[in-house]
């Protein structure tokens, strides 16, 4: 939420976007509006799930590693590639049995499937 109040503050005047009561409405507006779109949006869950399954590890896990691979380069051990590559390798499993699981889920629910 907060890169996205950030966003918006830099499109307000500088008077207005730097007082503490700017601070308090954006912010209250920005979270009142995601359970707004949590109620109305349907197997909003289900889709927040798919998301973090699938993008959350990947960027948490999976390309951490595989930027420090591309960093380090032929200066890492045998260990460090190893090890890496199975940190790697195991999230992307996680980030597929995750998103399969969220998908199925979200086919059950899904009346028309």
């Amino acid at each position: 939420m907060n890169p996205l109040a950030r966003s918006v503050d830099e499109l307000l005047p500088i008077n207005i976007s730097r007082t503490y009561w700017c601070f308090i409405t954006l912010r209250t507006v920005l979270v009142i509006s995601t359970v707004c779109a949590a109620f109305l949006i349907p197997f909003f869950g289900l889709v927040m799930a798919l998301i973090g399954s699938l993008l959350s590890v990947l960027v948490a896990v999976v390309l951490p590693t595989l930027c420090f691979l591309k960093i380090v380069g032929k200066n890492a051990t045998r260990t460090q590639v190893v090890l890496s590559v199975i940190i790697a390798a195991f999230g992307i499993i996680c980030a597929l049995i995750g998103t399969y699981s969220s998908v199925s889920k979200i086919m059950q629910t899904n009346p028309n499937h």
